[in-house]
């Protein structure tokens, strides 16, 4: 069965960066669009970062200061998260689509780790 597991999660003082890490099993992520999202208390979710053969994407809120790649071998997904900012305080989820298309809709869901960037 496809699964997704995320670690890397902890807090981290503004400025400073964190690598958060997501390993499939059942499937090989190569083959998908691969995204990160993140939910804070009273906030609806939001697409961070997402990934796939064509390239990768952004929101605004983030670009240029977190990285979304992956390890193929290893059939990981990280998000290097750098020059944090208490706003980026949130649950973060990995997510795969159903397919290699991004737009094609979400599929499967980590379990989330928690980021809290302090002042």
């Amino acid at each position: 069965q496809a699964r997704l597991e995320e670690s890397g999660g902890g807090s981290v003082q503004a400025g400073g960066s964190l690598r958060l890490s997501c390993v499939a099993s059942g499937y090989t992520l190569s083959s998908y669009c691969m995204g990160w999202f993140r939910q804070a208390p009273g906030k609806e979710r939001e697409e961070v970062a997402s990934i796939n053969r064509y390239g990768t994407s952004y929101a605004d809120s983030v670009k240029g200061r977190f990285t979304i790649s992956q390890d193929n071998a290893k059939n990981t997904l990280y998000l290097q998260m750098n020059s944090v900012k208490p706003e980026d305080t949130a649950m973060y989820y990995c997510a795969a689509a159903r397919d290699r298309y991004c737009s094609s809709g979400w599929r499967y869901w980590g379990q989330g780790t928690q980021v809290t960037v302090s002042s």
